[in-house]
């Protein structure tokens, strides 16, 4: 009866979220397959559902989406680039600062997390002004450089606490066998950390993949803005396509979902799992 009354309240909370989860995904799907002038209807399901939206959207036959495809090809661009450097970046200094000891490196890892104290849209126009400066203003780096410099902290800070649960007699044994610190880092802290950086390059490319102000203010022409900037545009008018809209949307989220679950099974896994015989 223990466990009986013990599962019913877990689902006395999950039934509720997953709605709450669920709910907005289902209305996105609704106005997806419903024509338009059936979309404000109110129904749980269209009387006659279509796929023609997601022809028009596929087509670009919408003056709103005469760069869909490249506009897509941008946001992913953009988001792999933001992942491996910001990856890259945080790999790096996790590893100097938790394996290495390298002094000074606590204290610049909690300088850089304070900067989170700033709201990130605060620091929209210095970031504009930087680009400007250093002439990279409506270039698709000048996105990737501040969707780094916003991502890396947090990674940073994450791939340090992982790599500090990490058992420090590997990296003595390999040291007693002559490895270097390349050596430590390709072939101990790497495989051994794989689980955390597949969970912090998700959050980074997901951060760039639905980035909107940065982009909004960083890149000008629409060949070079991501989508996420462009389907804005829909709210501009006043006869916005908003069936196009959320079939957009909604193509729109599915790179990132196959992303999660290609990857979930390595953000589940567990750190040092099979790397010390007890």
């Amino acid at each position: 009866m223990r466990k009986f009354f013990t599962e019913a309240r877990l689902l006395l909370v999950a039934i509720p979220v997953f709605l709450w989860t669920m709910i907005p995904l289902y209305h996105l799907m609704l106005f997806a397959i419903s024509p338009k002038d059936t979309a404000f209807k109110g129904k749980l399901w269209p009387d006659d559902p279509t796929l023609r939206n997601f022809e028009l959207v596929l087509q670009q036959k919408h003056y709103y989406l005469n760069n869909f495809w490249h506009q897509m090809w941008n946001s992913l661009v953009i988001a792999l680039a933001v992942g491996f450097i910001t990856l890259f970046v945080a790999t790096a200094a996790a590893f100097a600062i938790s394996r290495l000891r390298v002094r000074g490196g606590r204290l610049i890892m909690n300088l850089a997390l304070l900067t989170y104290f700033v709201p990130a849209a605060f620091l929209a126009l210095p970031m504009y002004k930087a680009m400007a400066v250093y002439g990279l203003l409506n270039t698709q780096w000048a996105l990737i450089f501040a969707m780094v410099a916003i991502a890396t902290p947090y990674a940073i800070w994450v791939l340090k606490q992982a790599g500090d649960k990490l058992p420090i007699e590997l990296d003595e044994a390999a040291i007693i066998d002559g490895a270097t610190a390349p050596q430590l880092f390709r072939f101990i802290f790497l495989p051994l950390m794989a689980p955390s950086m597949v969970a912090v390059g998700t959050y980074a490319l997901l951060l760039a993949w639905n980035e909107y102000l940065y982009a909004f203010l960083l890149l000008s022409r629409d060949v070079d803005t991501t989508l996420a900037v462009a389907l804005g545009a829909f709210l501009s008018a006043d006869d916005s396509p908003w069936e196009l809209l959320m079939t957009a949307g909604l193509i729109y989220a599915l790179p990132p979902a196959a992303i999660y679950y290609a990857f979930r099974r390595y953000m589940a896994a567990d750190l040092t799992s099979g790397s010390v015989k007890s």
